[in-house]
């Protein structure tokens, strides 16, 4: 192999190499935000719901997706959780709202009415919700939502 040949072969690996880098940058999260809940039909000992969330790309690269996954908890305890097959494609810098059915036992319901039984106030509710888009050419995409919920005061019975 010549020296001409060898530098062709080195430049063309160089190239390769820069390519692939580029393929693996750091990619932003995606910016989730639940913006409805609806109720859905439901079975003796669950109640179904329909959770509506925001998903936003702040990413140069499209997110396609072929399934999600998602698990609520509130007040560090485990609430809900569903799965869709829905496909779907969220572009560069754009949006979509995505609407994935949970279930909700009545384990869970009454694990919740328990640790509520203990507040002194329903303000302040931490949350966590936490999902993954699978699919599309990266593979799966991993989501967290924190905050919290401010529930009327009302609404606990003791």
């Amino acid at each position: 192999m010549n020296l001409r040949s060898s530098r062709f072969w080195l430049t063309v690996l160089l190239a390769c190499t820069l390519n692939a880098c580029a393929l693996f940058q750091p990619r932003d999260p995606l910016n989730i935000s639940v913006v409805g809940i609806e109720p859905l039909p439901s079975q003796a000992l669950e109640m179904r719901m329909a959770v509506k969330i925001r998903v936003q790309n702040p990413n140069e690269t499209p997110v396609d997706f072929n399934g999600i996954a998602l698990n609520l908890e509130v007040n560090d305890q485990p609430l809900a959780a569903g799965v869709s097959d829905q496909k779907g494609h969220i572009g560069r810098y754009d949006e979509a709202v995505v609407v994935v059915p949970v279930s909700i036992t009545a384990f869970a319901v009454l694990r919740q009415a328990y640790g509520l039984s203990r507040l002194d106030s329903l303000q302040g509710l931490p949350y966590v919700l936490r999902g993954k888009m699978a699919g599309g050419p990266l593979g799966t995409v991993r989501f967290t939502d924190e905050g919290t919920l401010d529930l009327p005061e009302g609404s606990l019975v003791r």
